[in-house]
C-alpha cells in the first residue's frame, strides 16, 4: 500500500486493486482509519476512532 502522504502523524495511502470502487484514499493516525472518496466529489466515507478536532485538517 503505498503512502501518499505523511502530515502530522496521519498517513494518507491507496490501495493497488480495489475493485469497482471510486478513486479514494485511506488514512490512518494511530488506531484511528477512514476513507475518503476523491471522485465524482471529495467527501468522507467513514472516520472511525478520530475525535472531533481531529477530522478537520487545516492547510495555513
Amino acid at each position: 500500500m503505498p503512502t501518499l502522504l505523511l502530515l502530522n502523524g496521519f498517513r494518507f495511502f491507496f490501495y493497488s486493486n480495489e475493485n469497482d470502487e471510486p478513486i479514494h484514499v485511506h488514512v490512518i493516525k494511530g488506531n484511528a482509519k477512514g476513507k475518503i472518496w476523491l471522485d465524482p466529489e471529495i467527501l468522507i466515507a467513514y472516520l472511525h476512532g478520530f475525535s472531533s478536532r481531529k477530522k478537520v485538517l487545516s492547510y495555513k
